[in-house]
This record gives C-alpha cells, structure tokens and sequence, in this order.
C-alpha cells in the first residue's frame, strides 16, 4: 500500500486519526448480452453543472453529457435505468421541465443502445398542492406527464403524489385516480411507494397513517388494474411489510424492491418468492450490484450474498435519517469514484449531510471496495476536508 493511500480522517472531537485505504475490489462485468434472473433498475442520478450562472437553489442547470454517460455505464453493466425519480433529486431540485428534457435525452440515448432497458417517472410534481386543488386537478396533472412520457416511447413508472396526498379525502379517491391514470396507459406501469422517510408530504399515502390499512387499500387498486401494472416498488424500509405485500401481489405482477436497508436478502428471496429491484443504492454500487446478480443468475447464491453484504452498512449509511437527503451520499461516491468532476449538486443539495456523515460514508466505501481509483478518491477526499478546515 503506497502512502499515497493515507489519509487523515476527523473525528468528531476535532482530533485526526491515520487511515488506511483497502485496495480496490475488481469486478468482473457481466459479459455482453449476459441476462439476470432479477429485473434490476437502478435510479440514476443527475450531474449538475458547476460553471451555470444560474442560481442553484430556483433553477437546475444539469451537466447533459456527464448525466448521459453515467446512464451509458449504467446500461454497460446490465444495469437498466430508473430515470427521473427522486434520485434524481426528482421535488427537490429537479423541476418537471428539466425532468422532461431528461427522460427526453435518456429515452434517445437508450434507443441508440442495445439491450438498454429504461422506464420513466411520471407525477404531478408540476401541479402545487393548494386548498383549492381537486382530483381532477390530480388526474389532469398525471396524464399530461403520463403522456409526455409515453409519447416519447417510455414505459411509466406512476410516482407518488404530493398533490394527491394532499387532496384526497378517502382511500376510495385513491382508486378513482390510479383506475383512471392506468387504464390510459399503452403499456403496463410500474406503481411506486414511497415512504414519508422519503418524502414526509406522502405521509398517510392511499389514504391511511396506519401501514397495514394503507397497505390493504394499495393491494385492493393492484388488484382492479391488475393488466395494467408490471409491478410495484415499495419504499418503506421493512422487510417484513414488503415480503408480506408481495406474497399477496396478483400473478404477474411483481414487487420491486425499494428497501435500501435489506435489499440483498429482499432481493435473493425465499422458498416464496422474490423482489426485483428498482432501487437508488444501486447508482453508487453498480459494479457490485452486476457482478452480485450475474452470480445468482449462474446459480451461485453464496457468491451474490458475498459480494453484497459489505454494500448493505454503506447503503443503510447512505439512506439514515433525514433519508430525504441520500441523494448527497450518491452524488458524493460518483465524485470520489471519477465519474464526475466535482461535488455539486442541482439545489445545492451538496451541504445537506454533514462532513462526518461524509467521512464514514468515505470508509464504508473503502471496505466495501468501491471506490475504484483509491488514490483518486484519497485526493479529493482530502480536497474536501481541506475546505472544511481539517487538513492538518
């Protein structure tokens, strides 16, 4: 180990203490054409573009050719892409016009690459929840974009709804709207959950705080547009809620992981079933992701969990509490990895976690061998304890 490979990480108390990087893991990719036996989405993440004069925190100024590329490196591991979700930074810097010009752009890159799976959000985040909004408000705002993204020849993934949260009044009114926005849908959806962790505007989604009433009701819409739906991704962090919901999914329609805590064993199954997956860890671990899922697809389940168990302490580090502001850890791996040259972020979003919560995720990422360049991600991580005042 060279010393360029030393760094001097803070603690809390101020004081400095020598670590020592690992050296990088390699990782085999799957070969051209290799097929998984789990549909396995990531939700990318978007690069922003540093030397925008914009202001960063009222307009996104997205760095095109960089956020493209990451979906190419996406794409060459196997990997398809979940696109303008909340990785994105989808409701928290990203605004439907700029999300537009995304699906757009990665919709056209992915026809230009074979093999390229992609599915798109589609939401309401351009319709403001007022007192005066109605569903038909909700049902106008979903088929616009619903139909943006079907017109450009995307498949739908139907985000969850601030505004619909907001304005409904009975989980009957949560049916009336998904019947509605599905049976005009071309081609099967992918419906998303996602918890108030997440997004504390969606709390009490499908009309109910308590998750196992909500739950019936969310299984009850499944089951009338049951054609209609590819799947769905659950976002609430418990296994056990997930592996219930999916032992009740209608055939064929399957359950896409969104747990970021447990999704290597959500992901492996039981003598029950399994998740696919659909998930925002999968952006910064992607060469760990391909590599575990080609070693189940080969039948090698034990090769799949090693490979996978050193990613679950970074990924739950990642996604702690606010989990509203994982996107930061993201975005920080993809800078200290080389596959952006800088740590900005659309909104400004870069200073939403805490120097520390980026020093541990800095070591998590080390002993889980995925930061590729170690002396790169050494330099930058230095880089960036020098701004904070810690480069004694």
């Amino acid at each position: 180990m060279s010393a360029a490979h030393l760094i001097r990480l803070p603690r809390s108390d101020g004081s400095l203490h020598a670590y020592t990087m690992r050296a990088a893991a390699v990782w085999t990719p799957p070969p051209p054409g290799a097929r998984f036996n789990r549909v396995a989405y990531a939700a990318a993440h978007v690069v922003a573009d540093p030397l925008s004069t914009a202001d960063p925190w009222l307009q996104p100024a997205i760095d095109w050719d960089a956020t493209l590329a990451y979906r190419d490196y996406l794409w060459s591991l196997g990997l398809g892409v979940a696109e303008a979700m909340d990785t994105a930074q989808r409701g928290m810097g990203l605004d439907w016009p700029a999300s537009l010009e995304l699906i757009d752009r990665s919709l056209t890159a992915a026809r230009a690459t074979p093999g390229a799976m992609i599915a798109c959000g589609a939401g309401t985040d351009h319709l403001e929840p007022r007192p005066a909004t109605t569903l038909a408000d909700v049902i106008a705002a979903y088929e616009l974009q619903c139909e943006a993204v079907e017109s450009r020849g995307g498949r739908v993934i139907l985000m969850a709804s601030r505004a619909l949260a907001a304005c409904a009044r009975a989980p009957d009114d949560y049916g009336r709207v998904y019947e509605r926005i599905l049976s005009g849908l071309r081609q099967p959806a992918i419906l998303h959950w996602l918890g108030e962790m997440f997004d504390p505007a969606l709390a009490g989604y499908w009309g109910h705080a308590d998750l196992d009433r909500a739950s019936e009701v969310c299984l009850e819409v499944i089951r009338a547009n049951a054609a209609k739906i590819d799947g769905i991704k659950v976002s609430l962090l418990d296994k056990h809620r997930e592996i219930a919901l999916r032992r009740r999914l209608p055939a064929g329609v399957r359950m896409y992981t969104g747990d970021d805590f447990n999704f290597a064993e959500l992901i492996a199954g039981d003598a029950a079933g399994y998740s696919d997956a659909l998930l925002g860890i999968f952006d910064p671990i992607a060469p760990a992701a391909a590599a575990a899922l080609a070693a189940l697809a080969a039948g090698n389940p034990a090769e799949f969990d090693a490979i996978l168990a050193p990613t679950v302490p970074l990924s739950r580090h990642v996604f702690a509490a606010p989990t509203r502001f994982y996107k930061t850890g993201i975005v920080f791996l993809a800078w200290l990895n080389g596959r952006q040259s800088h740590f900005v972020m659309v909104g400004g979003q870069q200073s939403a976690r805490s120097l520390m919560h980026l020093v541990e995720l800095f070591r998590l990422a080390d002993v889980a061998g995925l930061l590729a360049d170690p002396a790169m991600a050494c330099s930058r991580m230095q880089t960036l304890l020098a701004v904070h005042g810690c480069d004694g």
